[in-house]
């Protein structure tokens, strides 16, 4: 009698919850190799990008006409910081106050960089968002690889078998502290060992003015539902791609460990 009492609640409380086109998490980076205006650049472009008229047409143009997004900033494997918990954004009034609350706070940069983890929080997130989506989607930006925690693609592979696409956001920038992490193909990294699940894609920024319109692009893709220009499966056309280093990021922190005698 318990058991089916619960069942009951349970589906009362699905069939009660707002459908969306989209629960969206957006995931960014605040590790320390990001300058304190590079931070500030960071949450006006997601600001502007949020409330922007062409973001608030893609989602009225949904099947639903409403999303679910939050946004969390990420650093170590330890650090998680909710900027916007869960919002409904169904018209341009809803994206002004998300975009207002993103910029009523100041962001505060941490050591080491754990994509993993910020995948890991926010695949938890998105099992808990109070809304019924048609698809889930983590969006993670960042300016470098890995280089704390569990390897990033086991944490990629769980959240993609779950059913959630990642997109990522690589900021190709050099202006900030910490180049010695820097890759010069971070795009190929977010590309091979980040992104994934159904039509998951990768926007670089290369320059800081490039910022506030790559996000509204992307975000746009991601609330349109975003298919690729080629097929997913083209018959006898198949290359075996080179095998590529996702633990580069771990290399060279223990590269430099080494060398300048850090400490964990």
């Amino acid at each position: 009698m318990c058991a089916l009492v619960a069942f009951v609640a349970t589906q009362t409380l699905a069939s009660a919850q707002e459908k969306v086109d989209v629960a969206l998490v957006l995931a960014v980076d605040v590790s320390r190799s990001m300058s304190p205006e590079e931070l500030r650049i960071q949450r006006r472009g997601y600001a502007a990008a949020v409330a922007s008229s062409d973001v608030v047409r893609a989602i009225e143009l949904g099947a639903h006409g409403k999303i679910a997004l939050m946004m969390f900033e990420w650093a170590n494997d330890n650090y998680v910081r909710v900027t916007v918990d869960w919002s409904l954004i169904e018209g341009p009034e809803d994206a002004r106050d998300f975009a207002d609350r993103i910029l009523k706070q100041e962001s505060y940069s941490q050591r080491r960089t754990s994509i993993s983890g910020a995948i890991k929080h926010a695949a938890e997130l998105l099992e808990e968002v109070p809304y019924e989506a048609d698809r889930h989607v983590i969006d993670i930006s960042g300016d470098g690889p890995n280089n704390h925690g569990s390897p990033v693609t086991l944490a990629r592979d769980v959240a993609v078998e779950s059913g959630i696409t990642i997109n990522g956001l690589p900021l190709m920038t050099t202006g900030g502290p910490g180049s010695q992490f820097n890759i010069p193909d971070l795009d190929v990294y977010y590309h091979r060992c980040v992104t994934g699940g159904p039509a998951s894609f990768v926007i670089p920024v290369t320059e800081w003015a490039q910022f506030p319109d790559a996000v509204r692009r992307k975000l746009i893709l991601e609330i349109g539902g975003y298919v690729p220009d080629k097929p997913l499966v083209q018959p006898v056309q198949f290359t075996l791609e080179e095998p590529y280093d996702c633990l580069v990021g771990e290399k060279i922190w223990q590269q430099l460990r080494e060398q300048f005698f850090w400490d964990p």
